[in-house]
């Protein structure tokens, strides 16, 4: 799970800080949340479990609304008054990642999201073919976990990430479902 993924549940309450996650101040925002809610390991899974269960107290909220507040003042000094400003913020980082790479040439993010995605097939291959044996089958699953892992971010560096996704995500979070006949 990552930053991105609970941005659906904070941005209904703090839209600044739910806006944050996923981009380039996902970290600073996860752990603004954190401290503001009262959770020591500000991981994803925790913050989104807080909302889940049921378990946030009155004084969380209102700690929430806080943060909300002093992360829409730290952030109106560097001229980011909008979620949509936090958003172009992170399709600029994206963007500026990409170009970095062509103007110096850099080939190894071409190599590493080739040697990812080969792996990642190669021992998906593998596995279909000969399937998991006793002694080092957990190996190869935890290898095709991380590679698997490594051509999502590859995908996301060369085709962009799934903001897109999250904000339809939200929508439909949101939206009230109707009856088919």
């Amino acid at each position: 799970m990552t930053w991105g993924d609970i941005k659906p549940w904070i941005s209904k309450l703090a839209p600044m800080l739910g806006g944050a996650l996923g981009g380039p101040l996902g970290g600073a925002a996860g752990a603004l949340l954190g401290s503001a809610l009262g959770i020591k390991d500000a991981t994803p899974e925790n913050i989104q479990a807080a909302f889940t269960t049921g378990s946030l107290t009155g004084d969380q909220l209102v700690a929430l609304k806080k943060a909300e507040q002093d992360f829409q003042a730290q952030m109106a000094q560097m001229e980011i008054n909008s979620v949509k400003d936090l958003e172009a913020l992170a399709v600029d980082d994206r963007k500026d990642a990409r170009a970095m790479a062509v103007a110096n040439k850099d080939f190894m993010p071409m190599v590493l999201g080739c040697v990812f995605t080969t792996g990642f097939f190669f021992i998906l291959g593998w596995m279909l073919k000969y399937g998991l044996k006793k002694d080092g089958g957990d190996a190869l699953l935890i290898l095709l976990g991380a590679l698997g892992a490594g051509v999502t971010q590859v995908l996301n560096f060369y085709f962009g990430s799934s903001s897109s996704s999250s904000r339809k995500d939200q929508l439909l979070y949101n939206s009230t479902p109707t009856e088919t006949k």
